[in-house]
Formats: structure tokens, sequence, C-alpha cells
């Protein structure tokens, strides 16, 4: 399966507020485990609580039994088990949350669907931190 997840200490939606976007709950999904990895350790650098999955249909049906508690959902989009994309639209008719593509595929056509299809940004790979500290905004946005 691949899950690992840190949990945060309650303290209220006062104190969420106030040190937001710190423990933002971002879903990571990505069945490359060393990217996986990677990108959970500069997620975590930016102070937010990260959740990841190699498999997308184990990251679909987290999403659906814990409805309510993820914040972001950040997914590859070339995957074995469901496609990134499929996920996405998945994720979007069932709930109310932004998410990011993230790919080695940069082909314009590719990172249109993306965002054609819902999804509120489109990342290429190597993804750099300063790209995931501005993650949050997105959750705003919503």
């Amino acid at each position: 399966m691949g899950a690992s997840k840190e949990c945060a200490s309650g303290g209220g939606e006062a104190a969420v507020l106030e040190q937001f976007p710190v423990e933002l709950r971002v879903l990571l999904v990505d069945d490359d485990i060393t990217c996986l990895r990677i990108l959970e350790q500069m997620l975590r650098r930016c102070k937010y609580e990260v959740t990841s999955c190699s498999e997308a249909t184990v990251a679909l049906n987290l999403l659906r039994e814990k409805k309510g508690y993820f914040d972001i959902v950040l997914t590859d989009v070339h995957m074995p088990d469901m496609d990134g994309f499929e996920l996405l639209e998945l994720v979007r008719s069932e709930m109310d949350l932004p998410v990011i593509m993230i790919s080695a595929d940069g082909r314009s056509h590719i990172v249109k669907q993306g965002i054609n299809n819902g999804a509120c940004d489109y990342l290429i790979k190597p993804i750099t931190v300063e790209q995931l500290e501005t993650i949050w905004q997105h959750v705003i946005q919503k």
C-alpha cells in the first residue's frame, strides 16, 4: 500500500487559521516510490501534514473514508491502477477538493487536459520546494 501518515495535534479552528498554511492536510499520490518519498519530505519541510499513497485506488478509498479531512490532493498523471485524470474526475464529482496534477510529462496537450478537466495546477517534475510552498493558495481560492 505504501501509505504513511504524520498527525498533528489538535488546537481548534482558530489555532489552525492562525498558523495556516502550517498543517495543511495533503494527500500525495504517486506510483513512483522514490518520487513519492522525495515529495513527501519536501511537503513536510513546508510544514504540511502529508498522507502518501502509491496507488490511486487506495487514495480514492481514503478520500471517501475520510471525507472532509484532506485540504488538497497532489496526484501523478500516469499510474498503472488508475490514471491521474480519472482520479481527478472522481474527486471533482464526489468532493470539493482542489487537485494538483504532477508529472514528468510536460507535453502541452497533457497539461491542457489536466487544467481543462479541473485541475487547479499542473506541476512538471522535478518539482521544487518553492512550488510546493504556495499550494495552500489553491485551498484558499476554493
